[in-house]
Formats: C-alpha cells, sequence, structure tokens
C-alpha cells in the first residue's frame, strides 16, 4: 500500500532596502528509502542563485543557494512529490534479545550509533534521568516496546504545544520545567530521556499531512501544514522507529522525512546570511502546503 503526497515549502525573507546575500543552506529534499521515494523535485529561488547538491554528514541531500544579486526579497520555493509505503507492522519486530528493557547493542551497532547514543544536553541533578525512569516498571520486567509507547503518549498528553517564532529548541530541562514546547522540544526531550536509559536516538525534521487540511478544516493533529519535528529510536530487529511525541503516533505515512540529525540544530529546513543595514530585515514569513494526490496498493 503506497500513498502520494505533493508538498510545497514557500519561505520569503523581506527586506526595506536591497541587501546583498551569502551562501544559504536549505534542506528540502525528502530521503529515500524502502518507506519513502522521491518522484520529483523542484527549487526555485528569486533573485537567481547558483545552486549545488551535496550529501551532509548524515547523507542528508542539502541545496548550497548563493542569490547573485542585491534584492529586498528573498523567496524559496521547494516543492516535490513523493510516494510513501504504508507499514504492515506497527507492532514493533524487535529481535528477542531487545523485547525485555534493558537491552544491549552488539559491539557493531554501539560503534555505528555511538553519536546518536550519546546524551547531549546536561543534566547535572539528574531531573531528566528520573523522568526518564518513571517509564520503567517496579513491579516486573519492564517490555521496551511499552516503556517507549509511554513515553511518546505521556508528552502528549502531559505537555501543553506552544508555537514559538523564535528559533532554536528549548533545552529538555527547560521543557520539563515550564511543561510546554514545540514539536522540536517534545521531539528532543524524548530523545534525551531515553539516551540516558541507553536507547540510541536521532532527531528528524519534515512534515505531517493531516486529512482534515484537504478541506479547509482543522484537524486532531498538531504541526500539519507546516514544517513538523520528531524521533526515531534504533531498536535492534525494527531499526530506525518513528515516534512523533507531539501527536503520540507511532510510524505512519502521515510523516513525510526530510533530514535527520542527532541534534535538532544540525536539520534547520534554511539557514544562511546577509549583508546590508542593521535594521533592513522586516520580517520572514514560511508556508507548507501538503497534499494527498493518490493511494494504492
Amino acid at each position: 500500500m503506497f500513498v502520494q503526497y505533493d508538498i510545497t515549502h514557500t519561505t520569503c525573507y523581506r527586506y526595506s532596502v536591497p541587501v546583498t546575500f551569502g551562501e544559504h543552506r536549505v534542506m528540502f529534499r525528502p530521503r529515500d528509502s524502502h518507506d519513502q521515494r522521491v518522484l520529483a523535485t523542484d527549487l526555485q529561488v528569486s533573485p537567481d542563485a547558483a545552486v549545488r547538491m551535496i550529501q551532509d554528514p548524515h547523507s542528508n541531500s542539502v541545496a548550497l543557494v548563493t542569490p547573485l544579486g542585491a534584492a529586498t526579497e528573498l523567496k524559496i520555493i521547494c516543492s516535490f512529490t513523493i510516494e510513501h509505503a504504508r507499514s504492515l507492522y506497527p507492532e514493533l519486530q524487535l529481535s528477542p534479545s531487545a523485547l525485555i528493557f534493558p537491552f544491549a547493542y552488539s559491539v557493531e551497532e554501539r560503534f555505528d550509533l555511538e553519536h546518536y547514543m550519546r546524551p547531549h544536553y546536561d543534566d547535572p541533578e539528574g531531573v531528566l534521568t528520573h523522568w526518564a525512569r518513571q517509564f520503567m516498571r517496579t513491579d516486573g520486567p519492564t517490555g521496551t516496546r511499552d516503556l517507549l509507547l509511554n513515553m511518546n503518549q505521556f508528552i502528549r498528553r502531559h505537555f501543553g504545544y506552544a508555537e514559538r517564532e523564535q528559533e532554536g529548541t528549548q533545552t529538555p530541562l527547560q521543557t520539563l520545567r515550564i511543561g510546554t514546547g514545540t514539536c522540536r522540544d517534545f521531539a528532543l526531550l524524548m530523545m534525551e530521556a531515553i539516551r540516558r536509559l541507553g536507547i540510541a536516538a536521532r532527531f528528524v525534521s519534515g512534515y505531517l499531512y493531516d486529512q482534515a487540511l484537504d478541506s479547509g478544516n482543522d484537524g486532531d493533529t498538531v504541526g500539519a501544514g507546516t514544517t513538523h519535528a520528531w524521533l526515531q529510536a534504533y531498536l535492534p530487529g525494527a531499526g530506525w522507529v518513528t515516534f512523533d511525541p507531539t501527536n503520540n503516533l507511532l510510524g505512519g505515512s502521515q510523516l513525510i522525512r526530510v533530514g535527520v540529525a542527532r541534534d535538532p540544530s544540525q536539520a534547520s529546513p534554511i539557514s544562511g546570511h546577509w549583508f546590508g543595514a542593521d535594521n533592513a530585515f522586516q520580517g520572514m514569513t514560511a508556508t507548507v502546503q501538503v497534499r494527498r494526490v493518490a493511494s494504492g496498493g
């Protein structure tokens, strides 16, 4: 079974007077894999720009865009069509050795997963570690699947989603303290929590489809119609498994994967710089359209 989507991501930067631009890194092309296939892509830049495609250390496709002239507006339009396979095994087919937590990775796996297992944020008083351990049972063995699903669900139920215009991500301790955050904050919280339990995790950026948006209605999912973020945990026998704590999703064809990284700072959709008067920048707008166009088997 597959689902086909058309996605258009438009970003526009506005300036009061003409400015010049340096190189911009644009991460827009979805990742090809057995569950997701890219059928077509297009990148339009105004003013005209030199464009060069590279792969970063995580094998993400990145466009290096250098606008060639001065302008009062920089517009970048990324559009693509993808085919997404529906998962037939949402119950997680884990290796027998990984069914009960804690489990151990093989020596070869640990070499490859080292950077995804190491926590990246300080927890000097053990607050995050204590929070993560609440999902371990005290009355018997803890199932690895149950631990991750319960944490995923807990974040959805007990933390409030709050849009934030500022760039960047809250630290996990900040998210725990204030009890609100964005999809990037919730993904980072769960990533760092399970890393402290010895489970490899990586950050994922992309898009989220909600059928309600096709009819102009507000959907139940959070983050649809814009860029979205979630995480993947590496589990022996199942590989990289998708968890979206913002919406309590396990895998699914609603999530359209663009980039993966060990930290959110490495997966920004667009980053770059410009040259001009300090007060020239007037603002930025970004719009995302995700439209389902076909399905089949």
